[in-house]
């Protein structure tokens, strides 16, 4: 991490206790500890750690997004796109990098910080939703699938998925739950 630039060390250290501790219990001085830099250095860089965290929740946002895009954007019929993404490889205990943003009050409290997780999800939704329409337009599905109301589910199952996983401590809540949404999936 070392080779990289100030600002993204601080970033990627941010990103990486946001992952782990959530908003409330990042400190400036862990991100500071973690990324190798000093108070001055990330002062200068940053306004402070809403500003700090703004950047990581973007970064993070983006790359999800980015990794999302090539797997449903990727060839193959729409549930065999939905299901590659559902199927994809995730760190299951660590859970949802945005989606356990959610659980944080001081994230949910503050419109610049949350705007980014709720766009994440809008767009998540919305890209499934679509890959899912043309999956109905082509005939791949049956008739009467709603996409908007599929991907709705596809995202809450995703979500509750890490939450049922963290709890057992163990994957493999998640795996039943993405096996159980295709398997509707598969009869509608």
């Amino acid at each position: 991490m070392y080779s990289m630039s100030t600002p993204d060390r601080l970033i990627e250290s941010t990103r990486e206790l946001l992952w782990e501790r959530g908003y409330v219990g990042t400190s400036p001085r862990a991100i500071q500890q973690r990324a190798g830099a000093g108070q001055g250095s990330m002062y200068h860089h940053f306004s402070g750690k809403p500003d700090l965290a703004l950047a990581a929740i973007g970064r993070t946002a983006g790359e999800m997004r980015a990794g999302v895009e090539e797997i449903l954007s990727g060839p193959g019929t729409a549930a065999e796109r939905v299901s590659a993404y559902l199927r994809r490889e995730r760190e299951v205990l660590r859970g949802c990098p945005i989606g356990r943003l959610t659980q944080d009050p001081e994230v949910m409290a503050d419109p610049m910080l949350r705007g980014p997780v709720e766009e994440t999800f809008a767009w998540l939704r919305d890209r499934l939703a679509a890959v899912l329409a043309e999956g109905r337009e082509r005939g791949e599905t049956g008739a009467g699938l709603d996409p908007a109301a599929t991907a709705s589910a596809v995202v809450a199952v995703l979500q509750g998925g890490y939450v049922l996983a963290r709890a057992a401590a163990s994957p493999e809540p998640f795996h039943q739950a993405v096996d159980g949404l295709l398997a509707l999936l598969s009869r509608s």
